[in-house]
């Protein structure tokens, strides 16, 4: 048994962050799949197109904003100091070399483990990294197919998206259901 704290890496623009990848991060911790959960804002992610991405230090100031107060939950700026794009195998190598006291485990959605083939180095991360997924509605997952290393955690679905949250703030519709009250005035960027 190890002693070392188990890291969630929770990966993603969050172009905003928003209630579901709060749930996500507090669903891992309940269940036990980790001890702590980083929310890793990502300056590019090599699979999406960027034209749409607000700022990075606004993106991690409004990550840092709604999860202040959430015990075990933090914003990381770690990518930002890495070469681009942020490849997690990268980002996960350099992770277990500068905390050697921590193991770090991906936390994945269903729609990013259908294409983790796709993914820099994906059976190195298989090898040496546990991975955890939560669901995605439309990405079932056969849990007796996955590596041994590789488990489901039941969140819960969630079906917001950081796209559904820009087009509402775009319409001028309410988003105080979809984001933490926190960050609705600093959200206003994307009108």
């Amino acid at each position: 048994m190890t002693n070392k704290i188990r890291t969630g890496i929770y990966g993603g623009s969050f172009n905003p962050i928003h209630n579901g990848h709060i749930a996500i991060a507090r669903a891992m911790l309940d269940c036990d799949a980790v001890d702590e959960v980083w929310l890793m804002v990502s300056p590019q992610n090599p699979l999406k197109q960027s034209a749409d991405l607000l700022d990075e230090q606004l993106r991690l100031d409004m990550t840092r904003r709604a999860t202040a107060d959430i015990p075990c939950v933090t914003a990381c700026d770690y990518e930002f100091h890495m070469p681009r794009p942020s490849y997690m195998w990268h980002t996960l190598q350099s992770l277990s070399r500068d905390y050697p006291d921590r193991e770090f485990t991906l936390l994945i959605g269903a729609d990013n483990w259908q294409v983790f083939d796709r993914w820099y180095h994906a059976d190195d991360i298989i090898a040496h990294y546990p991975i955890r997924i939560y669901p995605r509605r439309g990405y079932d997952i056969e849990a007796s197919t996955l590596p041994h290393n590789v488990k489901l955690v039941d969140t819960g679905l969630y079906d917001v998206s950081s796209t559904m949250v820009r087009e509402r703030i775009r319409r001028g519709e309410d988003v105080s259901q979809l984001i933490p009250a926190s960050i609705i005035e600093m959200a206003k960027v994307y009108e």
